[in-house]
């Protein structure tokens, strides 16, 4: 196991951490993640063979830290195939203030997605994507059946250091773009924000958790990204990238959707 710097011991609710934490991982791996987008569409279950299809529910996917919509496109066209009404987030590109993105666009595309389909709304983030999706059901949890993510690290930051860099550059951007509009300790641990405050609480138990991750991580911590329940816990291999792009995540999507759909 990979260690980390002043790593907490992990428990069974989400770790109330405050500092952002480097962590020794092998981002170079992660040059690897186009064969498994390769691979993703030599599988059968991706022509939806072999797994549970849909029963018409909506599913918004949230991006990743500084990523658009767009590189969601495989996994979007996915879940049309197999039954389900798939909405992109409408956020651009994942470098603003959560807090503001949750308020401005993604309570807007819920709204949508709960008008078209007429029923609880399913939620998928990847990374970054990931723990806004659980800030959402946290305070949404009457619109939203299910919470799957994808190498999201919602128990604590804790990433490569040139991933902390990044967010550092996005939190000097955000504070001159938006001045007195945000608080003075966005986009940290420190905030005092609806969005950070949301995270420090479990998921209720009327939205079904998924966390899939990959030990082979090259970006954040695996240890961060699962909650230590068997039951909604999955590890794959792969790269953090290649999430959105693995078989064997789309596999695990597919159960996790129909069975949340299933008890609702």
């Amino acid at each position: 196991m990979r260690r980390t710097k002043n790593t907490p011991r992990l428990g069974s609710s989400p770790i109330r951490t405050q500092e952002y934490r480097e962590a020794d991982l092998p981002i170079l791996s992660e040059v690897l993640f186009p064969a498994e987008l390769v691979l993703l569409h030599a599988a059968p279950l991706y022509y939806g063979l072999g797994i549970p299809h849909g029963d018409n529910s909506a599913v918004v996917l949230i991006p990743a830290f500084l990523c658009p919509d767009a590189y969601l496109a495989p996994l979007h066209q996915w879940l049309a195939r197999i039954g389900y009404r798939p909405f992109f987030s409408g956020i651009g590109f994942n470098t603003e203030c959560p807090n503001l993105l949750i308020r401005r666009q993604l309570n807007e595309t819920i709204e949508k997605a709960l008008a078209k389909s007429g029923r609880r709304v399913h939620l998928i983030g990847h990374s970054l994507g990931g723990i806004i999706a659980r800030a959402i059901a946290s305070q949404r949890s009457a619109d939203i059946a299910s919470v799957i993510t994808l190498g999201a690290p919602f128990r604590g930051t804790v990433a490569h250091s040139s991933i902390l860099r990044a967010a550092k550059m996005v939190r000097r951007r955000i504070l001159v773009k938006h001045g007195s509009e945000v608080l003075p300790e966005c986009y940290t641990g420190h905030c005092t924000c609806d969005f950070l405050d949301s995270l420090r609480h479990s998921l209720p138990d009327e939205v079904a958790e998924t966390a899939i991750y990959s030990e082979g991580d090259g970006v954040v911590d695996w240890r961060y990204c699962k909650t230590d329940r068997p039951e909604a816990d999955f590890s794959v291999s792969g790269t953090h990238v290649g999430l959105v792009f693995n078989a064997s995540v789309y596999g695990i999507i597919a159960e996790r959707l129909a069975r949340a759909s299933f008890k609702r």
